[in-house]
């Protein structure tokens, strides 16, 4: 069994044009947001637990708060520099080649990609995952590289919270 939580960033600045998209932080909103899914998540989580982030700010901020909130060991959390994709076919490939030992996988990434994953993989349509947006996946295989047809267990958006 494996079980994919997807994870979008949290709500992003663009309030300074100089910075490019991969640098781009988070707004107060974002480290807001991500406190009250963290809270909601937490009764949830069950460990161990392997994280993967993009590396742009955004992604990478928001995924150390839940690192943090939740306390991920730092052995358990890399940043992928492939997960910076708006593309659910390259962040797909991420995920199946990740390590079969591990059974509970959290990736922090963008849209559209992370919407497209969330209703390719899942039984449970979503119109837009929104920033800071959780969703939990189960799949009924020992294999990353076989996973399909998930079930949707969890979804946990910030506006549900407020």
């Amino acid at each position: 069994m494996k079980q994919l939580i997807l994870v979008r960033h949290g709500k992003s600045s663009w309030d300074d044009p100089t910075l490019t998209d991969h640098d781009r932080p988070l707004k107060k909103r974002g480290f807001k947001d991500a406190k009250l899914v963290i809270n909601a998540f937490s009764t949830y989580l069950q460990s161990p637990l392997k994280v993967i982030s993009s590396s742009a700010n955004r992604a990478l901020t928001t995924a150390n708060l839940f690192k943090e909130g939740l306390k991920i060991l730092d052995s358990d959390f890399s940043v992928v520099k492939e997960a910076y994709t708006f593309e659910s076919s390259e962040l797909l490939e991420v995920i199946k080649n990740q390590d079969d030992t591990i059974e509970k996988l959290m990736v922090f990434g963008h849209n559209p990609a992370m919407t497209n994953l969330v209703n390719s993989l899942g039984d449970n349509y979503i119109e837009n995952l929104p920033t800071t947006g959780l969703v939990v996946i189960d799949f009924d295989t020992d294999y990353w590289s076989k996973i399909e047809n998930g079930k949707t267990l969890v979804s946990l958006f910030p506006k549900m919270f407020k």
